[in-house]
């Protein structure tokens, strides 16, 4: 009961805010973007035009729409946006009139280095799972993810902000390492959100002892979570995501970064939708750069 009681008071206090934050504070901002927002002169400005933007549009419907006649609720993205959503009506994917640097998305100067292959664009998605912001749009992603440009190289980081969220980061790249996050990735989503079980305790041993009774649940065996659990695999892809965290200045969740240059979240794209479709775009626009 404490517990749940906990997690409810934790999901209700988040959705008063438009992203879960570090310091959960209303209309929190992420710094990186007001940082290179002020020293980007307006003059400077990137904006996508008209012409542009229909063309990435195009581009964009003829990926999404795979099979022939599927724009309605059949089509994959589209009953992923009414599940968030609770409406069949999905939100038009025609975009706004254009996107603005500034407004929509940041440039970071300069740019930070990459780690996709050669000719591939970066996506990364900052997330957590305890983030109900996060849980509302993952079924966006996950869609996305199926239907995105074959370009794109895209990557989660969770965020380890304390040690709650590192309990929670560990366990991503635990089953990561184990080949199940695919499988899991939604299931301990639910598992939070749904069962009201936060998969984190008052101390390290507690959350792995959580951790251990929800993953054996889903067939993993206890000795192969525990041997990846405390991995040099997973104590390296924590640090990586240490540094790729205070090097973009994650204050909160969940931001994309494309290509380690534009930064955006849902409040600066104006909606969880028309947030991949921007991240589409600007990944769009540095492929062909």
């Amino acid at each position: 009961m404490i517990r749940s009681t906990r997690l409810a008071l934790l999901l209700g206090l988040g959705m008063l805010v438009a992203a879960c934050a570090k310091h959960p504070t209303a209309g929190a901002a992420n710094p990186a973007a007001s940082a290179a927002a002020a020293a980007t002169p307006a003059s400077s400005a990137m904006t996508i035009g008209p012409a542009t933007l229909k063309q990435l549009n195009e581009e964009r419907s003829e990926t999404i729409d795979k099979s022939k006649g599927d724009t309605g609720a059949h089509n994959p993205l589209y009953a992923a946006v009414a599940a968030v959503s609770g409406t069949a009506k999905a939100e038009s994917l025609a975009g706004p009139t254009m996107w603005q640097e500034g407004v929509n998305y940041t440039r970071l100067v300069p740019a930070e280095p990459t780690f996709a292959p050669p000719g591939k664009v970066e996506v990364l998605e900052f997330f957590w799972y305890a983030c109900p912001h996060c849980y509302a749009i993952d079924p966006l992603v996950q869609a996305w993810r199926k239907t995105k440009a074959p370009y794109i190289a895209f990557y989660r980081i969770p965020v380890m902000w304390g040690p709650s969220h590192r309990a929670l980061a560990r366990l991503y790249y635990t089953v990561e390492s184990l080949g199940k996050i695919d499988q899991l990735h939604t299931a301990i989503f639910n598992e939070i959100h749904v069962n009201n079980d936060p998969l984190t305790g008052n101390t390290a041993a507690d959350s792995e002892r959580m951790q251990l009774a929800f993953v054996t649940k889903h067939g993993i065996s206890a000795q192969a979570f525990t041997n990846a659990y405390h991995s040099f695999t997973v104590e390296t892809d924590l640090r990586h995501a240490d540094e790729q965290m205070n090097r973009y200045h994650i204050t909160g969740v969940p931001t994309f970064v494309v290509n380690g240059k534009f930064v955006a979240d849902v409040g600066t794209a104006g909606g969880e939708q028309r947030l991949l479709d921007l991240v589409s775009d600007l990944a769009s626009i540095e492929h062909k750069h």
